[in-house]
């Protein structure tokens, strides 16, 4: 059979696509008899929302990698995709298209509203999941699964009155994260810390004078606070001391706690206990009043007086202004400072008193740092068990509760707050595989074996995967984390469609074909956790395909009546023969040398994708295909073009072809198609991967 001139992966993937679609292999139950011991990856579950973006496309080529190679090792391979309903990025997302018809979610009231998300979701919910179909991704599509389909909803009810009948649940009032667009709590792990130029302000606190960059809090103040080792301040500790401020004068006990950095400012800090996470703890530990004097709306409340009503901003203005009439303002200086943005709407967020649900997360912290210090399960790369384990070790009780309308309802009686979102996907590795209502995908398939994900949720969802794994099946979640790259532009800026810096994959796929993509990106996974892209390693894709299409003609060209045996036994030079090559076969030294070269580099190969090298591994094809078996073999094969030869030849390019598919399965899968095997296989994607 013969191969076109050129090679159109346009047309080739849609055909290839619909042929794996078609065979149903996707599904590990439809596989062949010798695939028995199940193999199991979960997607990261992508937002509704979203579009596929470099990060996506680089975990999908990580994941179906290790996928279709497991595949052809002989595992019961199992690639579970689904999507997450990314509570306040959908909210926004259909709050900003009512905007656009002169519409906000309260006019349409709770329940319209949500109707209105789900339309949104049944539109466009599943385009990320199409964009990787286009990818090549051979996830069992016949298993996708949603945060909030019927089962999924179940799993995330029995989690939290699991939970809440243990005690571990509880209502509480406390300093959040609150994002005033939003409505809404937020977890620090939401938070955007942008650095942005400021003032810090010196005002005169009676016979101490405090730096605060937040004039506006002052008007919460409950007390000061200095460190007890500071002799500036030791003989006000314990004291109450009158001061000046901008509404009338008020009395401040001095307290005296070794929190308070001697080196920040004039070493003396306002505490303001319903506004400041720190302050909050001072003033559950003193047992000091909560003034809130900003509200939810990010306005100042009645307890700031006359600045009622103004907003945080304009509050600041006059209370600096009136604050020099009466001379209590000492000083200004510019001053840099970490300013909280929500990770959704980029509004500054406002450390409020609120009242939420907490996780108690002091015995599932200890859960999650077990199996990892016991090296049940392994980071890749290790360094980043520090980073885990400092989180862990600093972790507060999880506030669990959101005031937005989409999400997962929590479920008490007269209870309008929903779930947050990372609450439900916690659940993800088991709760996809049929938990708590089916056992049989679970007996399967869980513990999972490998997750690959971003450093940037390691702890906002593998810990809690790992310590809700544990709580609810008694089992860990998955064998290996491994921690990908995140992609950079050339220049090292982060990528973002707004910033006008992101590539869009689907481009990419469109441009130069779907297994260019592919293995561009791959070949830049070298380990560094920051991966510039390089547009060069695509249009090298290209080109490499284009080399494999051609190499494949010419074998194909030789004598198309040859019939090869496969063979997964590649230890040729220990008794081991090629596939349909006789023992007595005479062999040449290019012969012997591409021979062992193929064997070198099938353990190369094994080796690195055992340990997640995968930009090594696509390397080391590359080198092996384009030089030892194109530039160097192929040219002595035209010199001596003998029977025994060409079975070499046909042998080395089924073998390349076996190697590489993991990394660019359609022209691999195509260029199979036509080989002359005995025996051969329905798709290259269920051929024997050879042993090392």
């Amino acid at each position: 059979m013969k191969l076109s001139k050129t090679y159109n992966p346009k047309i080739v993937e849609e055909k290839i696509y619909k042929l794996w679609l078609k065979s149903g292999f996707f599904n590990p139950d439809k596989l062949p008899e010798r695939h028995k011991k199940p193999y199991a990856i979960v997607i990261p579950p992508p937002n509704v929302t979203g579009k596929l973006h470099m990060g996506h496309a680089l975990n999908a080529v990580i994941q179906d990698t290790l996928i279709r190679w497991k595949r052809m090792q002989g595992f019961k391979a199992l690639w579970l995709p689904g999507t997450d309903h990314a509570g306040i990025a959908t909210q926004n997302v259909v709050e900003k298209k009512l905007k656009k018809e002169n519409l906000t979610r309260f006019d349409l009231g709770r329940e319209k509203f949500i109707e209105e998300v789900w339309k949104w979701k049944e539109k466009y919910g599943d385009i990320i999941l199409d964009q990787l179909k286009k990818l090549g991704c051979s996830c069992d599509w016949s298993r996708t699964r949603f945060t909030m389909d019927k089962g999924y909803s179940r799993a995330v009810k029995e989690a939290f009155l699991h939970y809440y009948k243990k005690g571990w649940i509880y209502r509480g009032e406390r300093v959040v994260n609150w994002c005033p667009r939003c409505s809404t709590s937020l977890s620090d792990l939401e938070v955007v810390y942008i650095e942005e130029p400021t003032e810090m302000y010196y005002i005169k606190y009676g016979p101490i004078t405090i730096a605060t960059v937040r004039p506006e809090t002052k008007l919460g103040d409950t007390a000061v606070a200095v460190n007890p080792k500071d002799p500036r301040y030791k003989k006000y500790i314990g004291k109450t001391i009158v001061i000046q401020t901008v509404l009338d004068k008020a009395k401040m006990k001095v307290i005296g706690d070794r929190a308070v950095d001697m080196s920040f400012g004039t070493g003396a800090m306002k505490v303001t206990p319903a506004h400041d996470f720190h302050d909050f703890e001072i003033g559950e530990k003193y047992k000091l009043e909560k003034k809130q004097v900003i509200g939810p709306d990010g306005r100042m409340t009645k307890l700031a007086e006359k600045y009622a009503g103004l907003t945080v901003m304009e509050a600041r203005k006059q209370i600096v202004e009136d604050m020099k009439k009466i001379g209590i303002l000492e000083k200004t200086e510019p001053y840099t400072h970490n300013i909280a943005r929500c990770y959704r709407c980029n509004t500054v967020l406002e450390p409020i008193l609120s009242k939420q649900w907490f996780l108690k997360m002091n015995k599932l912290a200890e859960m999650a740092k077990k199996p990892v210090k016991d090296g049940k399960i392994k980071f890749h790369p290790k360094s980043f068990e520090k980073s885990y384990f400092d989180w862990l070790k600093n972790i507060k009780d999880w506030c669990i509760s959101r005031q937005i309308w989409w999400g997962h309802k929590i479920p008490l009686k007269e209870e309008k707050d929903v779930l947050d979102t990372w609450f439900s996907s916690a659940l993800w590795p088991f709760a996809t595989l049929g938990w708590p209502a089916s056992a049989s995908n679970l007996d399967n398939f869980y513990p999972t074996d490998v997750l690959s994900t971003a450093r940037d949720i390691m702890n906002l969802w593998v810990a809690r995967m790992i310590f809700s794994g544990i709580e609810f099946m008694e089992k860990i979640p998955f064998k290996d984390v491994y921690i990908h790259s995140t992609i950079l532009t050339k220049e090292g800026k982060r990528m973002s469609k707004s910033l006008g810096t992101g590539v869009d994959p689907i481009n990419l796929v469109g441009d130069y074909g779907a297994d260019a993509t592919r293995f561009g990106i791959a070949y830049q996974i070298m380990g560094g956790q920051d991966m510039r892209f390089i547009k060069d390693n695509i249009v090298m894709g290209k080109k490499f395909c284009n080399k494999i299409w051609n190499a494949s003609r010419f074998v194909l060209s030789q004598n198309p009546n040859v019939k090869i045996q496969m063979s997964n036994q590649i230890h040729w030079t220990q008794g081991g023969l090629p596939g349909g090559l006789h023992p007595k076969s005479k062999f040449t030294n290019a012969d012997k040398k591409i021979l062992k070269q193929l064997e070198k580099t099938t353990k190369s190969v094994n080796n690195d994708l055992e340990n997640f090298a995968f930009g090594k591994a696509a390397h080391t094809l590359y080198d092996f295909f384009w030089h030892d078996f194109c530039d160097v073999y192929i040219e002595e094969f035209k010199k001596q073009n003998n029977k025994e030869a060409q079975k070499i030849l046909f042998y080395v390019l089924s073998s390349s072809l076996i190697l590489l598919h993991p990394f660019i399965p359609f022209i691999t899968e195509e260029i199979y198609q036509k080989l002359p095997i005995k025996n051969k296989k329905k798709c290259l994607m269920i051929e024997e991967w050879p042993k090392s």
